[in-house]
């Protein structure tokens, strides 16, 4: 059985000046599938993750998307379009509205998924109303799936910051994608929180049917759920395998 690679990273450079922080680095994401991309502090992994999402112009590459629909290189596409195409992502750095409810920053994921115009939002119409009150039972099923439906209604900034992370995660699934990029989703969390962190990216993965990429320096949570993984170093690609395979490789 052959299957799906979801998105597909095609000899990508991206410089900084005189700096190349990513070399000429090629791997594919299978669909379903969680993948892991390693590396120590400045190997260019959130360099990577800036190329794909489109804050960064690489120089050279391609970064090729598959979904159900389309086969598309998001490199001709804008950062803001991307989430429109089934791809959406976390950040290191929370990035919440603070004062604005649980529930409203989960609605902020729903933006891109509400057909609607300027008429019908200004006047608060029928077919708004609708869209809206969908786009809340929607948000209140994934607080619940994430054990927060009982914070509904409180700021964003009173949670605790593992609450805070589970907030970034539920607002990527209201965009409805097809592949998420989660950059260190464990960092500043705990041991018992990685360990719950861990269980629910995999029910997240089985239960939503998406595919999950992350960039994520726990080696813990990376070996335990991972699939397949890609270590690099200085922008460039040292191996690509499997947990067991990274681990007994000397290099790695």
């Amino acid at each position: 059985m052959i299957k799906m690679k979801i998105l597909e990273v095609k000899n990508m450079t991206k410089r900084f000046g005189g700096l190349v922080a990513v070399d000429d680095l090629s791997f594919k994401v299978e669909a379903g599938s969680i993948f892991g991309l390693i590396g120590p502090n400045g190997a260019g992994k959130t360099t990577v993750f800036n190329s794909i999402t489109r804050f960064y112009d690489p120089e050279e590459g391609e970064v090729i998307l598959r979904t159900q629909d389309n086969e598309i290189d998001l490199l001709d596409y804008k950062s803001h379009q991307i989430s429109g195409l089934g791809l959406a992502r976390t950040f290191q750095n929370v990035e919440l509205f603070g004062k604005m409810s649980v529930l409203d920053n989960l609605l902020v994921g729903a933006h891109n998924n509400i057909k609607t115009n300027f008429l019908i939002e200004g006047f608060r119409l029928p077919g708004f109303k609708k869209h809206e009150n969908k786009a809340k039972e929607k948000a209140m099923e994934i607080l619940n799936f994430l054990g927060l439906k009982q914070s509904a209604y409180q700021f964003a900034d009173s949670q605790p910051y593992g609450v805070q992370k589970l907030l970034e995660l539920g607002r990527v699934l209201m965009t409805e994608p097809e592949i998420i990029l989660l950059d260190e989703p464990a960092a500043g969390m705990n041991d018992s929180e990685t360990d719950e962190l861990s269980d629910l990216l995999l029910k997240i993965r089985d239960e939503y049917n998406l595919t999950i990429f992350l960039v994520e320096h726990d080696m813990g949570l990376v070996m335990d759920i991972c699939d397949e993984i890609v270590a690099i170093n200085s922008g460039k690609s040292i191996m690509h395998g499997t947990p067991k395979e990274i681990q007994a490789s000397s290099e790695v």
